[in-house]
């Protein structure tokens, strides 16, 4: 038991380093409509010399972006719910709806973080640290993963052998735009990431400017 949990760590090192690629050569495999209007999509794509083939459920999307002044908006009021199952970021101010954008995450997205190098998006409560500019990622909204609760969590799952002694938990998990030409990556539900959220860089900005530091932010299934 215990060489299948080394075995799958160092695995997941090993393309933890090649997962830092931009996906190329991307090809639709398939793609259909189930009875509830979502899209089915397989795709394929390279990342480094990793091939990689994912299949995507995409629902039904609206965006949301009614104009609004950030100036005044309260940051305490605020609320960030990133909802891995629909691959949809919603901002709610003062329980309203205010905000929603198509997400991407990475390979794993309904999985739970385990630990650094898995490539999975953390689930749970947390709240914006900083945000900066960021050259590759156009800007970067970083959450303060890991708080009290991961660490908790972390050393539960290494009590019981669900993941190796020597394991780190990870950290520098935010929400961040992609690199120039990228977007297409977003409307078709690629899952390049190392475990962040990632928008279009035109939604990244138009969050940028209505989240502070301290707002909540939400991350579920």
């Amino acid at each position: 038991m215990k060489r299948s949990i080394l075995g799958s760590f160092i695995g997941w090192l090993l393309f933890a380093v090649i997962s830092h690629a931009q996906p190329t050569d991307v090809k639709i495999l398939s793609e259909r409509k189930d009875k509830d209007g979502n899209i089915i999509r397989t795709i394929q794509f390279y990342q480094g010399s990793q091939r990689v083939t994912e299949t995507r459920i995409i629902r039904p999307f609206v965006n949301l972006n009614a104009p609004i002044n950030p100036d005044t908006l309260n940051n305490d009021s605020l609320m960030v719910v990133v909802s891995k199952s629909r691959f949809v970021l919603d901002v709610y101010y003062r329980k309203r709806k205010i905000r929603s954008y198509k997400v991407v995450f990475g390979p794993k997205p309904h999985e739970n973080k385990m630990m650094k190098g898995d490539r999975c998006t953390p689930e749970g409560w947390y709240k914006v640290h900083e945000k900066h500019l960021s050259g590759r990622y156009n800007k970067f909204i970083h959450i303060d993963y890991p708080n009290d609760s991961a660490y908790a969590r972390f050393y539960r799952l290494k009590q019981k052998g669900t993941i190796p002694p020597n394991a780190e938990i990870g950290g520098d998990v935010g929400i961040h735009g992609v690199w120039k030409g990228g977007e297409d990556m977003i409307d078709m539900g690629i899952g390049w990431t190392d475990g962040c959220i990632a928008m279009k860089n035109t939604d990244v900005e138009d969050l940028y400017r209505i989240v502070k530091p301290g707002a909540r932010v939400l991350i579920r299934k």
